[in-house]
């Protein structure tokens, strides 16, 4: 095993992808010269040269319109944006054309294109730039959705999705860029859909996935020293839903919270609850529960962004009510 950072592992997929397919591009803001706002692409630019690393002016819009067209005429490009908050400005060119154009063409135009960058909150960047968009690109048929939470799953996951003939939502945490661990050294994939339980338990499953998972594997700690069981499911994707794996940890616990960075109206947590309720109701022992972000924008002030985020306390409070 190799021991990586997150932007290691993403950045190693997208070469070794690359290497192996011209059609491969990586496009977006400052993704060459500069080697990536956080250095995700340091080293492609020479590697690849300028018509396979690609620099553009701040102009999302333009720049996923670019993409979406050379999907359609056969190349596979990866589109970055600086942060996925940035992405609102390019929503119509992912939700009108890159998830429709293969249903409303009836399959003679497959979307080979990954969107990927930066999402939630990074640190003290305001509520403009600290926002969990995840939620809303699930909600659109056509689109897949993956949020990685460790350098080995970003590296798999990134593999698969660039492969992938569908377009691809691939939300990188902000604060994981720098966060290490284990990576096989031998080439893999981890296919789109797949969940996976990060840590097993009898008392309470945890269901969770991108930096939320943090949150999770320190509360786990904090009540297993009270003799509290926590299983711990880490989604991966959330376009395709590894809902199996959801219903297995539940029927063995009896009992769910959801973690997640995003708000609380219309979060994705809400979308798994319902699910829960709906296919594994018998096996309740206790409403499903859910932590998420405070319903407020983001504030700048760091003690304001820490209270508005979810953490380890507010999820083993939530677990040591259910369990009374």
């Amino acid at each position: 095993m190799a021991i990586l950072t997150y932007r290691e592992a993403l950045n190693r997929a997208m070469t070794e992808e690359m290497e192996k397919d011209p059609s491969i591009y990586l496009m977006g803001e400052e993704v060459g010269h500069y080697q990536g706002a956080y250095k995700v692409s340091q080293g492609m630019l020479d590697k690849f040269g300028e018509e396979r690393v690609i620099d553009t002016p701040i102009s999302e819009n333009g720049f996923a319109g670019i993409g979406v067209g050379s999907a359609m005429v056969g190349l596979r490009p990866i589109i970055e944006f600086m942060t996925w908050n940035f992405s609102l400005v390019a929503i119509d060119q992912i939700i009108n054309s890159a998830a429709k154009m293969n249903y409303m063409s009836g399959g003679q135009f497959p979307m080979p294109i990954v969107f990927r960058g930066a999402g939630g909150a990074g640190g003290r960047l305001g509520a403009q730039h600290s926002q969990a968009f995840e939620s809303w690109y699930a909600h659109c048929p056509g689109l897949k959705v993956v949020c990685p939470a460790t350098p080995k799953d970003a590296y798999g996951l990134l593999k698969s999705s660039i492969r992938d003939n569908n377009p691809t939502i691939f939300i990188e945490s902000e604060v994981l860029y720098g966060s290490k661990g284990e990576v096989p050294e031998q080439e893999y994939t981890i296919p789109l859909g797949l969940g996976e339980i990060k840590r097993k338990g009898t008392d309470i499953t945890l269901v969770t996935w991108s930096r939320a998972l943090g949150f999770a594997e320190e509360a786990a700690t904090i009540l297993e020293k009270e003799g509290i069981s926590v299983e711990i499911v880490d989604l991966r994707s959330l376009r395709p839903l590894d809902e199996n794996l959801i219903y297995e940890s539940v029927k063995k616990t009896n009992r769910a919270v959801v973690v997640e960075e995003g708000w609380p109206v219309a979060g994705f947590g809400a979308q798994i609850a319902y699910l829960i309720q709906k296919n594994a109701f018998a096996y309740l022992d206790h409403p499903v529960e859910r932590v998420t972000q405070m319903d407020v924008p983001m504030s700048y002030a760091a003690n304001l962004e820490k209270m508005s985020l979810p953490n380890a306390t507010r999820v083993a409070d939530t677990i040591r009510e259910m369990l009374q």
